[in-house]
């Protein structure tokens, strides 16, 4: 696969998008298809379910209306299928519902990027002989141009696509909803795109969902500093304490400092005392203002565990079995990582959308908090589970919640983590673009990839959190290099995730040029990821990636003669023109100025 999202084209058109060959077929195919859709037993809907389907140019909009005299439950509706077009050797990129799932590879060997998917981790349903992904698709077809599939808007319905080594389908859950005599459903709007240049695709995508969801601004990516990668949930007063007095002598930058998962006694019940900190978590974030720094953080709004006050006072909170009794979240999918099983607060209750408004609003007014790291958001749209509102979705169910988090909020930064990533636009300021890190190499090349694929999102959607920096640890110079070259290349948050009291003189040199982020992703050139252009509009930086396990030579071309520095170390390295080759260390990476 050598054509991406945000990568560089090679031909341009100027600017005209150019149909040929499968790609034109595939367009075709798809826009005259047939649209179907399958009551809640998997029967096709009787001929009194109507559907109506309009494309203009790129956009596709598709209204269900039942034309009958009786209720319907509809399970879902194929809003097209394309077989036998694209051959299976297809290269594709599609996300997931939920943000650890992410898919490559083409359409009849998938690769799965992260390690919990939405099919296998979350038990999300899906047919056999298909794979489902979901919210957008990119396809590169051989010689062609390439193909984006996307669902503009994410207000109540899932948008996903049913793929198999021949066959595309566009699908959208309509989670057995009734509808009513004379009643509509109005489908998510799809968007199709066809051109060379990945990057203005993903510029008119972006553009589009903008138009249902405007980004939920902030100024600039935050930068800051987070308990769990060093001292997980038993983090101490003198942890914090010890760290925010390094950071405010040798690296003042990092503004917000993260108190992470540990604090509270139990899930759900993030206001009572827990044994962390003394039992005095607000004294710890009052001094972290004192000393002249934001205090942040870490909330699971939506989950609650069984020993809480909130499943013990408010069983009436949360979302149903079938039994009418409050649903086991390991019944239908993930249970949860710790406090397990986890318990659902259902986002439809008023009861509930009070609860988390005045719980926010505590957070922020009373105990000054100004960042909140939202984790485990996944589960407030959980599916398989009965809702206080029948006729509401999971994505309305989650949106009605976070729409509840942000009253309470006001002007502090939010970041999605573990959460439904569509269901999250317009409802977040930043979003997680990867899984959890770790200190090996294994990690970093996998969360890499994760994020890169990602970084088009960027600035666009939201402000991406490639997860933690990590500069310490028993790791050669050379991952720690790559490592920190790749975040840098993501340009979206930073939050350093070590005991910095333990940080070397060189690697704090590092942490200190990451920050402030830039806000631009780089431009790489394929989807091998060995070279990226960083372009800031004061200057250009080069990054290069060695994923490989044995020493390579990178070569890039220069557009004019310039002096090349080494980013970290403002060491010159020469000058150059015509062309550049760097020898990179197996797992290496560089941040290169061209001047």
């Amino acid at each position: 696969m050598t054509k991406h999202f945000f990568f560089l084209s090679c031909c341009l058109l100027s600017g005209v998008c150019v149909l040929a060959g499968v790609s034109d077929r595939f367009v075709k195919a798809l826009k005259s298809s047939r649209a179907v859709v399958f009551l809640a037993d998997g029967a096709p809907a009787p001929a009194t379910v109507k559907i109506t389907r309009k494309w203009s140019d790129e956009l596709c909009d598709i209204r269900i209306v039942n034309t009958g005299s009786m209720p319907v439950r509809l399970k879902e509706i194929v809003m097209g299928t394309v077989g036998k077009v694209l051959p299976a050797s297809t290269p594709f990129y599609a996300e997931g519902f939920q943000m650890l799932s992410q898919t490559a590879g083409t359409l009849k060997a998938p690769v799965n990027l992260g390690h919990y998917t939405d099919a296998s981790h979350y038990k999300i349903p899906q047919p056999e002989g298909y794979l489902a992904v979901y919210n957008m698709m990119r396809l590169y077809p051989q010689d062609d141009v390439q193909l984006l599939l996307g669902f503009t808007s994410s207000n109540r319905f899932v948008g996903k696509f049913y793929v198999s080594a021949d066959t595309i389908k566009v699908v959208t859950d309509l989670e057995s909803l009734e509808l009513a005599p004379g009643k509509e459903f109005r489908m998510e709007e799809l968007m199709l795109l066809s051109g060379n240049d990945g990057n203005q695709l993903l510029d008119r995508f972006a553009a589009r969902i903008h138009h249902y969801h405007p980004r939920l601004e902030f100024r600039q990516p935050p930068t800051g500093w987070c308990s769990w990668y060093c001292f997980g949930p038993r983090v101490t007063a003198k942890n914090i304490y010890d760290n925010l007095d390094y950071i405010k002598s040798n690296i003042p930058a990092l503004k917000y400092i993260q108190l992470d998962d540990g604090y509270q006694p139990h899930m759900g019940d993030w206001l009572e005392v827990g044994s962390s900190f003394g039992g005095n978590v607000q004294q710890v974030l009052q001094t972290i203002r004192e000393k002249g720094f934001e205090p942040a953080i870490w909330v699971a709004p939506f989950i609650c565990d069984s020993n809480s006050t909130i499943f013990k006072d408010h069983k009436d909170w949360l979302v149903k079995d079938a039994t009418g009794k409050p649903l086991r979240s390991d019944k239908v999918t993930f249970g949860g990582w710790r406090m397990k099983p986890w318990y659902v607060l259902d986002g439809t209750n008023p009861a509930v959308q009070q609860h988390l408004e005045k719980l926010f609003r505590t957070m922020r007014n009373d105990w000054g908090v100004t960042y909140f790291k939202l984790d485990a958001n996944f589960w407030g749209a959980i599916h398989g589970g009965y809702f206080y509102d029948k006729q509401a979705t999971r994505v309305e169910a989650y949106r009605r919640g976070m729409e509840a988090v942000l009253k309470g909020t006001k002007d502090a930064f939010v970041l999605g983590c573990n959460h439904p990533l569509w269901p999250s636009l317009g409802l977040i300021h930043g979003s997680r673009s990867s899984g959890d890190i770790k200190r090996s190499w294994d990690i970093f090349e996998g969360t890499g990839r994760e994020n890169l694929y990602r970084a088009w999102q960027n600035g666009r959607l939201w402000w991406n959190d490639p997860d933690c920096i990590l500069l310490t640890g028993n790791m050669p110079d050379n991952e720690f290099n790559f490592h920190a070259a790749l975040i840098y290349a993501t340009g979206g948050m930073l939050l350093s995730g070590d005991d910095l009291t333990k940080i070397s003189p060189e690697r704090l040199n590092i942490l200190r040029k990451t920050v402030p982020p830039t806000s631009y992703a780089a431009a790489f050139t394929d989807t091998n990821f060995n070279t990226g252009y960083v372009n800031t509009g004061s200057e250009k930086q080069l990054v290069l990636l060695n994923w490989q396990s044995s020493p390579q030579k990178i070569t890039v071309k220069l557009e004019k003669p310039c002096e090349i520095t080494d980013y970290w170390t403002g060491k010159s390295l020469g000058r150059f023109s015509g062309s550049y080759t760097a020898s990179l260390e197996a797992h290496d990476g560089r941040v290169l100025t061209l001047k």
